[in-house]
Protein backbone atom coordinates (compact mmCIF):
# COMPACT_ATOMS: atom_id res chain seq x y z
CA UNK A 1 0.00 0.00 0.00
CA UNK A 2 1.10 3.49 -1.23
CA UNK A 3 2.05 6.13 1.70
CA UNK A 4 -0.43 8.49 -0.20
CA UNK A 5 -3.02 6.10 0.74
CA UNK A 6 -2.17 5.75 3.92
CA UNK A 7 -2.45 9.32 4.36
CA UNK A 8 -6.01 9.50 3.41
CA UNK A 9 -6.70 7.64 6.88
CA UNK A 10 -7.42 9.02 9.93
CA UNK A 11 -5.18 7.23 12.26
CA UNK A 12 -4.86 7.43 16.20
CA UNK A 13 -2.20 6.20 17.83
CA UNK A 14 -3.14 4.96 21.58
CA UNK A 15 -0.52 5.01 24.30
CA UNK A 16 -1.25 4.33 27.90
CA UNK A 17 1.28 5.22 30.36
CA UNK A 18 1.56 4.95 34.27
CA UNK A 19 5.03 6.38 35.31
CA UNK A 20 6.79 5.96 31.62
CA UNK A 21 8.35 9.63 32.13
CA UNK A 22 12.26 7.89 30.69
CA UNK A 23 10.33 7.05 27.60
CA UNK A 24 7.54 8.44 26.54
CA UNK A 25 9.38 11.15 24.71
CA UNK A 26 11.18 9.62 22.40
CA UNK A 27 8.07 7.03 22.01
CA UNK A 28 6.17 9.82 20.77
CA UNK A 29 8.47 11.38 18.84
CA UNK A 30 9.01 8.12 16.79
CA UNK A 31 5.08 7.70 16.24
CA UNK A 32 5.27 11.35 14.51
CA UNK A 33 7.98 10.39 12.47
CA UNK A 34 6.40 6.52 11.60
CA UNK A 35 3.51 8.46 10.97
CA UNK A 36 2.99 11.91 10.54
CA UNK A 37 -0.89 12.13 9.41
CA UNK A 38 -1.40 10.52 12.64
CA UNK A 39 -3.34 12.20 15.94
CA UNK A 40 -0.91 10.80 18.72
CA UNK A 41 -2.88 10.08 22.33
CA UNK A 42 -1.07 9.40 25.52
CA UNK A 43 -3.67 8.54 28.67
CA UNK A 44 -1.93 9.36 31.60
CA UNK A 45 -3.34 6.78 34.54
CA UNK A 46 -2.34 8.91 37.44
CA UNK A 47 1.50 8.80 37.10
CA UNK A 48 3.38 10.50 39.60
CA UNK A 49 6.61 11.25 37.34
CA UNK A 50 6.36 13.79 34.74
CA UNK A 51 4.84 11.60 32.18
CA UNK A 52 2.24 13.76 31.19
CA UNK A 53 4.36 16.42 30.57
CA UNK A 54 7.13 15.06 28.56
CA UNK A 55 4.70 13.77 26.30
CA UNK A 56 2.68 17.11 25.64
CA UNK A 57 6.20 18.51 24.90
CA UNK A 58 7.02 16.23 22.71
CA UNK A 59 3.66 17.12 20.91
CA UNK A 60 0.78 14.45 22.06
CA UNK A 61 -2.69 15.06 23.18
CA UNK A 62 -2.52 13.93 27.12
CA UNK A 63 -5.47 12.98 28.97
CA UNK A 64 -6.07 11.68 32.67
CA UNK A 65 -8.17 8.67 33.41
CA UNK A 66 -8.38 8.39 37.11
CA UNK A 67 -9.62 4.72 37.40
CA UNK A 68 -6.59 2.82 37.23
CA UNK A 69 -5.59 0.06 35.25
CA UNK A 70 -4.34 -0.22 31.83
CA UNK A 71 -8.45 -1.93 31.13
CA UNK A 72 -10.17 1.27 31.89
CA UNK A 73 -7.41 3.47 30.07
CA UNK A 74 -8.36 1.33 26.50
CA UNK A 75 -11.83 1.49 27.30
CA UNK A 76 -11.78 5.34 27.59
CA UNK A 77 -9.63 5.95 24.17
CA UNK A 78 -12.59 3.46 22.17
CA UNK A 79 -15.13 5.59 24.14
CA UNK A 80 -13.48 8.78 23.47
CA UNK A 81 -11.41 8.55 20.02
CA UNK A 82 -12.95 8.86 16.90
CA UNK A 83 -10.61 7.27 13.76
CA UNK A 84 -10.25 4.77 10.98
CA UNK A 85 -7.90 2.90 12.15
CA UNK A 86 -6.25 2.70 15.82
CA UNK A 87 -2.74 1.60 17.16
CA UNK A 88 -2.24 0.96 20.06
CA UNK A 89 1.07 0.11 21.64
CA UNK A 90 3.07 0.67 25.25
CA UNK A 91 4.87 4.09 26.73
CA UNK A 92 7.87 1.98 27.78
CA UNK A 93 9.64 2.13 24.19
CA UNK A 94 9.86 -2.22 23.88
CA UNK A 95 7.51 -1.08 20.38
CA UNK A 96 9.33 -0.10 17.54
CA UNK A 97 6.85 2.70 15.85
CA UNK A 98 8.52 2.28 12.70
CA UNK A 99 6.57 -1.45 12.63
CA UNK A 100 3.38 0.93 13.06
CA UNK A 101 3.02 1.27 9.39
CA UNK A 102 3.17 -2.81 8.24
CA UNK A 103 0.71 -3.20 10.55
CA UNK A 104 -1.64 -0.61 9.33
CA UNK A 105 -0.28 -2.01 5.76
CA UNK A 106 -1.69 -5.63 7.34
CA UNK A 107 -4.85 -4.61 8.55
CA UNK A 108 -5.85 -2.91 5.27
CA UNK A 109 -4.41 -5.81 2.86
CA UNK A 110 -5.70 -8.61 5.20
CA UNK A 111 -9.48 -7.21 5.23
CA UNK A 112 -8.54 -7.84 9.15
CA UNK A 113 -10.29 -5.86 12.11
CA UNK A 114 -7.33 -6.74 14.11
CA UNK A 115 -3.76 -7.27 13.86
CA UNK A 116 -1.46 -8.46 16.79
CA UNK A 117 2.53 -7.78 16.85
CA UNK A 118 3.26 -10.74 18.28
CA UNK A 119 6.82 -10.35 20.09
CA UNK A 120 9.89 -12.05 18.61
CA UNK A 121 12.16 -13.16 21.52
CA UNK A 122 9.82 -12.71 24.08
CA UNK A 123 10.53 -16.05 25.87
CA UNK A 124 13.99 -15.11 25.86
CA UNK A 125 13.41 -11.69 27.49
CA UNK A 126 10.04 -10.74 29.20
CA UNK A 127 11.38 -8.47 32.01
CA UNK A 128 12.44 -11.63 34.16
CA UNK A 129 12.00 -15.50 33.57
CA UNK A 130 8.24 -16.10 35.42
CA UNK A 131 7.15 -13.53 32.85
CA UNK A 132 8.39 -15.82 29.98
CA UNK A 133 6.92 -18.40 31.53
CA UNK A 134 3.55 -17.12 32.65
CA UNK A 135 3.90 -16.02 28.36
CA UNK A 136 4.06 -19.66 27.30
CA UNK A 137 1.52 -21.18 29.90
CA UNK A 138 -1.14 -18.88 29.32
CA UNK A 139 -0.97 -18.74 25.43
CA UNK A 140 -0.99 -22.40 25.45
CA UNK A 141 -3.96 -22.22 27.82
CA UNK A 142 -5.67 -19.62 25.87
CA UNK A 143 -5.25 -22.21 22.06
CA UNK A 144 -6.40 -24.99 24.53
CA UNK A 145 -9.68 -23.09 25.93
CA UNK A 146 -10.21 -20.68 23.22
CA UNK A 147 -8.93 -21.78 19.60
CA UNK A 148 -5.87 -21.43 17.64
CA UNK A 149 -6.30 -17.94 16.79
CA UNK A 150 -3.48 -16.07 18.58
CA UNK A 151 0.28 -17.33 19.40
CA UNK A 152 1.13 -13.71 21.68
CA UNK A 153 -2.26 -12.88 23.39
CA UNK A 154 -0.25 -10.51 25.74
CA UNK A 155 1.04 -8.27 22.92
CA UNK A 156 0.51 -4.48 23.44
CA UNK A 157 1.17 -4.06 20.14
CA UNK A 158 -1.48 -3.87 18.12
CA UNK A 159 -3.77 -2.61 15.20
CA UNK A 160 -7.77 -2.35 15.01
CA UNK A 161 -10.28 -1.10 12.70
CA UNK A 162 -12.97 1.39 14.25
CA UNK A 163 -15.17 -1.27 13.70
CA UNK A 164 -13.83 -3.29 16.39
CA UNK A 165 -13.07 -0.37 18.42
CA UNK A 166 -16.72 0.81 18.59
CA UNK A 167 -17.96 -2.87 19.29
CA UNK A 168 -15.67 -4.08 21.98
CA UNK A 169 -17.33 -3.84 25.29
CA UNK A 170 -13.89 -3.55 27.56
CA UNK A 171 -15.25 -5.13 30.43
CA UNK A 172 -11.13 -5.85 32.47
CA UNK A 173 -9.87 -2.77 34.03
CA UNK A 174 -6.16 -4.45 34.31
CA UNK A 175 -3.42 -5.68 32.38
CA UNK A 176 -6.27 -8.40 31.60
CA UNK A 177 -7.34 -6.37 28.57
CA UNK A 178 -5.48 -7.61 25.62
CA UNK A 179 -6.88 -11.34 27.05
CA UNK A 180 -9.84 -10.29 26.46
CA UNK A 181 -9.44 -8.19 23.19
CA UNK A 182 -8.10 -11.70 22.08
CA UNK A 183 -11.08 -13.68 23.24
CA UNK A 184 -13.09 -11.26 21.61
CA UNK A 185 -12.13 -11.30 18.04
CA UNK A 186 -12.23 -15.26 18.61
CA UNK A 187 -15.74 -15.45 19.82
CA UNK A 188 -17.20 -13.18 16.83
CA UNK A 189 -14.65 -14.75 14.24
CA UNK A 190 -13.64 -11.75 13.33
CA UNK A 191 -10.90 -11.64 10.62
CA UNK A 192 -7.47 -10.80 12.49
CA UNK A 193 -3.69 -11.36 11.03
CA UNK A 194 -0.30 -12.06 12.83
CA UNK A 195 2.80 -10.08 12.43
CA UNK A 196 6.12 -10.62 13.79
CA UNK A 197 8.05 -7.87 15.28
CA UNK A 198 11.05 -7.49 17.79
CA UNK A 199 10.87 -6.71 21.07
CA UNK A 200 13.34 -4.04 22.35
CA UNK A 201 14.22 -4.26 26.66
CA UNK A 202 13.37 -1.32 29.26
CA UNK A 203 16.36 1.21 29.15
CA UNK A 204 18.02 1.39 32.25
CA UNK A 205 16.00 2.58 35.37
CA UNK A 206 12.78 2.19 33.58
CA UNK A 207 10.80 -0.68 35.56
CA UNK A 208 7.94 -3.45 34.42
CA UNK A 209 4.80 -2.47 36.55
CA UNK A 210 3.97 -6.03 35.79
CA UNK A 211 3.85 -8.69 39.22
CA UNK A 212 4.44 -11.94 38.10
CA UNK A 213 2.20 -13.84 40.74
CA UNK A 214 -0.31 -10.88 41.25
CA UNK A 215 -1.06 -10.01 37.43
CA UNK A 216 -0.76 -13.83 36.65
CA UNK A 217 -3.21 -14.79 39.28
CA UNK A 218 -5.51 -11.78 38.04
CA UNK A 219 -5.36 -13.04 34.40
CA UNK A 220 -6.33 -16.60 35.58
CA UNK A 221 -9.37 -15.34 36.94
CA UNK A 222 -10.19 -13.14 33.66
CA UNK A 223 -9.36 -16.92 31.81
CA UNK A 224 -11.72 -18.22 34.03
CA UNK A 225 -14.59 -15.34 33.81
CA UNK A 226 -14.41 -15.34 29.90
CA UNK A 227 -14.91 -18.94 30.06
CA UNK A 228 -18.19 -18.88 31.82
CA UNK A 229 -19.49 -15.94 29.43
CA UNK A 230 -18.02 -17.67 26.54
CA UNK A 231 -18.30 -21.26 26.61
CA UNK A 232 -20.55 -21.77 29.44
CA UNK A 233 -21.29 -25.40 28.59
CA UNK A 234 -17.54 -26.35 29.16
CA UNK A 235 -17.29 -24.32 32.00
CA UNK A 236 -19.95 -25.93 34.17
CA UNK A 237 -19.51 -29.69 32.90
CA UNK A 238 -16.15 -29.35 34.39
CA UNK A 239 -17.85 -28.53 37.50
CA UNK A 240 -20.32 -30.86 37.57
CA UNK A 241 -18.02 -33.26 36.79
CA UNK A 242 -15.92 -32.50 40.34
CA UNK A 243 -18.99 -33.17 42.04
CA UNK A 244 -19.99 -36.03 40.24
CA UNK A 245 -16.59 -37.43 41.12
CA UNK A 246 -17.05 -36.51 44.60
CA UNK A 247 -20.55 -38.26 44.80
CA UNK A 248 -19.45 -41.49 43.21
CA UNK A 249 -16.21 -41.34 45.86
CA UNK A 250 -18.41 -40.80 48.82
CA UNK A 251 -21.09 -43.59 46.78
CA UNK A 252 -18.67 -46.51 46.19
CA UNK A 253 -17.99 -48.08 49.58
CA UNK A 254 -21.98 -47.67 50.58
CA UNK A 255 -22.83 -49.88 47.71
CA UNK A 256 -20.16 -52.20 48.38
CA UNK A 257 -21.26 -52.96 51.70
CA UNK A 258 -25.30 -53.38 50.17
CA UNK A 259 -24.21 -55.61 47.68
CA UNK A 260 -22.63 -57.76 50.26
CA UNK A 261 -25.14 -57.42 53.34
CA UNK A 262 -28.12 -55.78 51.57
CA UNK A 263 -28.16 -53.48 53.71
CA UNK A 264 -27.23 -49.33 53.75
CA UNK A 265 -24.99 -49.15 56.28
CA UNK A 266 -23.85 -45.76 56.40
CA UNK A 267 -27.29 -43.44 55.73
CA UNK A 268 -25.41 -39.85 56.01
CA UNK A 269 -23.41 -40.83 53.69
CA UNK A 270 -25.21 -42.10 51.31
CA UNK A 271 -27.58 -38.95 51.63
CA UNK A 272 -24.73 -37.03 51.24
CA UNK A 273 -23.66 -38.38 48.12
CA UNK A 274 -27.01 -38.34 46.36
CA UNK A 275 -27.18 -34.76 47.40
CA UNK A 276 -23.65 -34.14 45.59
CA UNK A 277 -25.01 -35.66 42.24
CA UNK A 278 -27.85 -34.00 42.38
CA UNK A 279 -25.82 -30.74 42.50
CA UNK A 280 -23.72 -32.15 39.99
CA UNK A 281 -26.98 -32.87 37.68
CA UNK A 282 -28.46 -28.92 38.68
CA UNK A 283 -24.59 -27.49 37.25
CA UNK A 284 -24.98 -29.55 33.74
CA UNK A 285 -28.26 -28.67 33.48
CA UNK A 286 -27.42 -24.50 33.95
CA UNK A 287 -24.31 -25.25 31.88
CA UNK A 288 -26.84 -26.20 29.29
CA UNK A 289 -29.12 -23.28 29.79
CA UNK A 290 -26.09 -20.57 29.93
CA UNK A 291 -25.14 -21.79 26.58
CA UNK A 292 -27.87 -21.20 24.64
CA UNK A 293 -27.92 -17.78 26.41
CA UNK A 294 -24.42 -17.28 25.67
CA UNK A 295 -24.86 -18.06 21.86
CA UNK A 296 -28.05 -15.69 22.04
CA UNK A 297 -25.66 -13.05 23.21
CA UNK A 298 -22.84 -14.01 20.65
CA UNK A 299 -25.32 -13.19 18.04
CA UNK A 300 -26.35 -9.72 19.11
CA UNK A 301 -22.84 -8.58 19.83
CA UNK A 302 -21.97 -10.30 16.10
CA UNK A 303 -25.00 -7.71 14.78
CA UNK A 304 -23.72 -4.63 16.90
CA UNK A 305 -20.38 -5.76 15.32
CA UNK A 306 -21.51 -5.51 11.64
CA UNK A 307 -23.72 -2.31 12.22
CA UNK A 308 -20.15 -0.57 13.01
CA UNK A 309 -19.03 1.57 10.07
CA UNK A 310 -15.53 0.51 8.76
CA UNK A 311 -14.42 3.89 8.99
CA UNK A 312 -14.68 6.82 7.04
CA UNK A 313 -12.14 6.09 3.91
CA UNK A 314 -10.95 2.74 5.01
CA UNK A 315 -13.23 0.70 2.47
CA UNK A 316 -12.04 2.76 -0.39
CA UNK A 317 -8.00 2.54 0.48
CA UNK A 318 -8.84 -1.13 0.70
CA UNK A 319 -10.26 -0.85 -2.73
CA UNK A 320 -7.67 1.49 -4.11
CA UNK A 321 -5.05 -0.85 -2.83
CA UNK A 322 -6.40 -3.92 -4.58
CA UNK A 323 -6.66 -1.96 -7.67
CA UNK A 324 -2.83 -1.03 -6.87
CA UNK A 325 -1.77 -4.45 -6.44
CA UNK A 326 -3.81 -5.48 -9.31
CA UNK A 327 -1.96 -3.12 -11.61
CA UNK A 328 1.58 -4.06 -10.40
CA UNK A 329 0.85 -7.54 -10.94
Amino acid sequence: MTENLMEDLGIAVLLPCYNEAQTIGDVVHGFRAALPSARIYVYDNNSTDSTALRAALAGATVVRERRQGKGNVVRRMFSDIEADIYIMADGDGTYAASDAAELIRTLITEGADMVVGTRRGVHADAGRQGHAFGNRIFNTLFRSLFGNDFSDIFSGYRAFSRRFAKSFPAVSGGFEIETEMSVHASRLRMPIAELELDYGRRPEGSHSKLSTFKDGAKILWMFAMLMKETRPFLFFSAISGVFMAASLTFMAPVLAAYFHTGLVERMPTWVFSLALMMISFLVFSAGLILDSLARARAEQLRIHYMNQSAGRHIRSVRKADKATRHLAA
